[in-house]
């Protein structure tokens, strides 16, 4: 549900941790399949999840070695994450075949198939329930969905607070979009903001701080109408970037980047 790219380079520091940490061949890891001696079962998947509030549906060998793969149910909704075989780190993201460019997961036929996301025309973005930075007056918008509890986001942001020094007449328009079965807090954290629409509040989030304490329903339809939105669009991932013209955005998440992105360099 993240970018390819930053996928990848969390793939990437899992393998080279995990390049250290096996035994040797000659010790007998490497000689046999590896669920003969790194096993996870349901109910201790579902033990560890626990604090996600998920049901855990089936547990497969990631393919990518050193990796469990869960399927897991939540809210009518299935996902999968990966906990590597010492059972103490949880990976978000997806599995990226370097050969076809294309996302691989061992429970591919119990996923749904999402529906392709390009862009979205932007006169159509529910932006009465955003919270801007920049300069809100600004013809020139940026539209960013994000979830105050999603890594790849929280690394966004400070870039986002750079873009703001760099292009002062840049309208950055923020759609809080929390992930809830990733992120269960993420929802609460989003109705808070989202109702305040204070921009200390917004920082807050994306810095882990501690937040108000949300009252009533305060926040929450302008929170499901973006997640309805989102859904509907075939928004199913954090952060997504999109341009004025509603395109997505494809390239680095830094603040120079999407400045010459903007500017059509």
């Amino acid at each position: 549900m993240f970018k390819i790219v930053s996928s990848v380079v969390a793939l990437l520091l899992l393998l080279l941790g995990s390049a250290f940490a096996m035994p040797a061949a000659k010790d007998g890891c490497g000689t046999m399949e590896c669920s003969k001696c790194h096993s996870l079962t349901v109910k201790e998947a579902g033990e560890l999840l626990s604090f996600a509030g998920v049901t855990v549906k089936s547990i497969k060998p990631a393919p990518s070695h050193g990796m469990h793969e869960v399927l897991f149910e939540k809210d009518g909704g299935v996902g999968i994450v990966f906990i590597d075989y010492g059972k103490k780190h949880l990976i978000q993201g997806m599995i990226i075949d370097l050969k076809t460019k294309e996302p691989v997961a061992a429970h591919e036929k119990d996923l749904p198939k999402p529906k392709q996301f390009t862009g979205v025309d932007p006169k159509l973005i529910p932006v009465q329930h955003a919270v801007v930075m920049g300069n809100p007056k600004s013809a020139k918008k940026l539209y960013i969905f994000t979830d105050p509890d999603c890594p790849y986001c929280r690394t966004l942001h400070p870039e986002l607070q750079k873009l703001e020094k760099l292009m002062p007449d840049l309208s950055i328009t923020i759609m809080l979009y929390p992930l809830r079965q990733l992120h269960p807090q993420a929802y609460d954290k989003a109705r808070v903001v989202i109702s305040k629409k204070k921009r200390d509040l917004l920082d807050k989030a994306f810095e882990g701080k501690e937040l108000p304490k949300i009252k009533g329903d305060e926040g929450k339809a302008a929170v499901d109408a973006i997640i309805a939105f989102a859904g509907e669009q075939g928004i199913n991932g954090t952060p997504m970037i999109l341009l004025p013209d509603g395109k997505v955005y494809q390239g680095q998440r830094t603040a120079e980047a999407i400045k010459a992105a903007l500017e059509g360099k």
